[in-house]
């Protein structure tokens, strides 16, 4: 497990749930009517995320539709970082033309991902061509069509890249996270044998010590959490603390170190909770999300203080 939680690989943030379209799927409940939060909360949660980061993801929501709020973003972000961090944008691409991109590049950003292309979205992939003519026009590659996932895909001195995906059933996501309006429309993954933990954008090694899958953490708005699905309480509130103090926080905890391992179904074994008990109950809600939400609700004055995650869960408890 990492010592220095001052450097870490990715940080994926979702700073706006305000987006022009209204999706089924949505895990954040993101739409026209999203949740926001203010631009100096914005430059707060800036100041508080570690002082090294090698990738930072901006999300939504769709960022563009909150366009000025993530103008200011990417100009805190140059000036705190200095071009070392990869800059990637997430966006459905329904209000991209050549202009708008121009402008995000000359902010740095150097990767953008069309995260749109499936049955839920709006457009469902039909603008493809008209997207790549706009790409094409301002020189960003369009080669890597796949998502970054891969340490050596984001290093700084990357050129500029597009990809494209979705919500389709051979992608990660394809399953539909038990969150949001996934899980009000019943459209979530029913299987408790999946888990999402050991998957890109899963709990596992959000804290390192592992090199299957990257180092990345989650801020949901001000959340911060282990996986961008979330946990039902978020580690600690990025409005108010270091980021780096919540993970330190978290490596002393051994929920979150079971988290970190990608074995939910460890997370109570000290607290009295056997993993038997644990996969009883994750069968019976039938997805791993539900079945840690289910946990901390139950555990919550036991894995958190008033300042979030508490420092230590007394690790003698713990048997092999």
């Amino acid at each position: 497990m990492k010592t220095d939680f001052d450097h870490i690989e990715s940080l994926y943030w979702v700073f706006t749930q305000l987006c022009n379209d209204d999706c089924d799927h949505c895990y954040n409940d993101s739409s026209p009517f999203g949740a926001r939060i203010s631009k100096d909360d914005c430059f707060k949660i800036i100041d508080n995320m570690p002082n090294k980061i090698d990738r930072l993801i901006l999300s939504g929501g769709e960022p563009m539709a909150d366009i000025k709020l993530l103008h200011a973003i990417l100009d805190k972000i140059r000036d705190k970082y200095q071009g070392q961090t990869q800059i990637m944008l997430q966006t459905n691409g329904d209000l991209l033309n050549t202009k708008k991109l121009q402008a995000l590049i000359d902010k740095g950003v150097t990767r953008f991902d069309i995260a749109s292309i499936d049955r839920y979205h709006k457009h469902a992939g039909n603008r493809l061509m008209e997207l790549a003519e706009i790409f094409e026009s301002c020189g960003v590659n369009g080669e890597d069509k796949d998502p970054l996932v891969d340490s050596e895909n984001y290093l700084t001195d990357k050129d500029l890249s597009w990809g494209y995906w979705g919500a389709n059933e051979e992608m990660w996501i394809g399953g539909n996270w038990a969150r949001g309006k996934a899980l009000k429309n019943d459209i979530h993954y029913k299987n408790p044998d999946h888990n999402f933990c050991t998957i890109l954008s899963g709990a596992r090694n959000f804290l390192g010590g592992y090199d299957d899958i990257p180092n990345e953490i989650s801020i949901q708005l001000w959340r911060i959490n282990p996986c961008c699905p979330g946990t039902h309480f978020p580690m600690g509130d990025a409005r108010q603390e270091k980021v780096a103090d919540v993970l330190q926080r978290a490596s002393q905890n051994i929920v979150f170190k079971a988290l970190n391992d990608g074995d939910p179904l460890k997370m109570g074994k000290a607290l009295g909770v056997s993993e038997d008990e644990a996969k009883a109950k994750n069968d019976e809600l039938g997805n791993i999300c539900l079945y840690c939400d289910q946990f901390m609700k139950c555990h919550k004055d036991e894995i958190f203080d008033k300042n979030g995650v508490k420092k230590t869960i007394n690790q003698d408890a713990i048997s092999n």
